[in-house]
């Protein structure tokens, strides 16, 4: 099969890029490994700021792929992408006993959109059945229409475990708690409350209920921090009726061939386990926030020149503010170049398809037009009521620095 560009990865960013490209007349495929388009679109729903209006990634993910195959895209579901030859050759196998008409492409380009995945949390009893991510439990609530358990605990607190609790609510579960995971080389300070109201000031504007907002700007100084860290509620705060309890952590999950209950303990300001304070509380299901990470092994096999910056969730390929990367005519766009928002992963798609666009000589694409999509980018940064980590303007920032001194270094030689 040959074509101008191939997308790998059908979510949000790489069906924006596709839509793009093919409106301008480029001829493009798009590859997932997954039976729907819409990557985490697909799980996503919740309340926006104000409560006047609702988020479902449904039925954008639904719109998104109508717009594509409108424009004349090619998808290819449940197709995997194992390896990429610089030129393009972009080899593919199915994954579901098909027999494929062809075993790679051909592309001019290529854009990795393959999005984040998730972190573990391990933790004595973390392989029982009934212990999930709490994206798989957003993926069974959300997508197939399956509690993932009558009564869960959620360990870790973050914008994924916040929204995916309260669809889980939403959908007839009962959340028995939000606590934090016990300390171990898989918590990331996530075991940590001080770090973690940190990052709760960032999200104080949504809470349900306006003595919680005002709590915001308490968490505004390091004082106010520490403070609430230490008098904080032994049994915490209740969120859309869901207790978070930030002086709890869950230390051990227990069960027979399942879970049965969760074993929770009471922390000090610092994270540490109290002597004696284990409680078993009865759960048939347990769901983990380890938070997201990057999907780059594909940038990584091609060639790309990888970096890690604070804000940026983990290492991602070097690109520039036109998504390109340090491999000729292999691009990005979405959350493997660093985690944000469903929002903010189309509008890189719109300026990855354009840039690409640019490239190859597809359509008719200005100077302006360029300059356009990449301002979309960062205003819907700037109005953004929900951001994975408070660093990532400032990460943006030196991510661009980097690319530029990058570049001055090659043309130097």
């Amino acid at each position: 099969m040959n074509v101008d560009v191939a997308v790998i990865g059908g979510g949000p960013a790489g069906l924006t890029a596709a839509i793009e490209i093919a409106s301008r007349g480029g001829s493009v495929v798009v590859v997932d490994e997954n039976s729907t388009f819409g990557g985490k679109l697909l799980g996503q729903l919740h309340e926006e700021p104000g409560g006047n209006h609702w988020w479902k990634g449904g039925e954008i993910a639904a719109k998104l792929v109508e717009e594509a195959k409108a424009a004349g895209v090619t998808l290819m579901p449940q197709t995997q992408v194992w390896g990429l030859e610089a030129g393009w050759n972009v080899f593919i196998a199915d994954i579901c006993n098909r027999t494929l008409p062809f075993q790679n492409i051909q592309a001019k380009a290529v854009l990795l959109a393959t999005g984040a995945v998730e972190k573990p949390l391990a933790m004595p009893g973390w392989t029982l059945p009934g212990v999930m991510t709490v994206g798989a439990a957003q993926v069974l609530t959300n997508v197939y229409r399956v509690k993932p358990g009558k009564r869960v605990v959620i360990a870790g607190v973050d914008v994924l475990s916040l929204t995916i609790a309260r669809a889980l609510k939403l959908a007839g579960v009962e959340i028995a708690g939000i606590v934090l995971p016990g300390q171990s080389d898989f918590s990331e300070g996530r075991s940590n409350p001080l770090s973690v109201l940190n990052q709760l000031q960032s999200m104080a504007h949504l809470a349900p209920n306006p003595l919680l907002r005002a709590g915001g700007a308490f968490l505004s100084s390091r004082l106010g921090i520490q403070l609430a860290a230490r008098f904080y509620p032994n049994n915490g705060v209740k969120l859309w009726g869901i207790p978070l309890q930030l002086k709890k952590a869950l230390v051990a999950i227990h069960g027979e061939g399942q879970v049965t209950h969760a074993e929770i303990a009471s922390i000090d300001s610092t994270g540490q386990i109290i002597p004696g304070t284990s409680t078993a509380v009865p759960v048939d299901a347990v769901c983990l926030s380890g938070g997201l990470t990057p999907l780059g092994e594909l940038a990584a096999t091609a060639g790309c020149k990888f970096v890690r910056i604070d804000g940026l969730s983990g290492a991602v390929p070097l690109h520039s503010h036109t998504m390109e990367t340090t491999v000729r005519n292999l691009y990005v766009a979405g959350n493997i170049t660093g985690v944000e928002g469903a929002k903010i992963a189309m509008e890189q798609g719109k300026v990855a398809g354009t840039s690409i666009c640019r490239q190859l000589g597809i359509g008719q694409v200005g100077e302006q037009d360029m300059q356009i999509a990449i301002r979309r980018v960062e205003e819907t940064r700037e109005k953004s009521d929900i951001q994975f980590h408070m660093n990532i303007k400032e990460a943006r920032t030196q991510l661009q620095k980097l690319w530029e001194q990058n570049q001055h270094l090659h043309a130097s030689y």
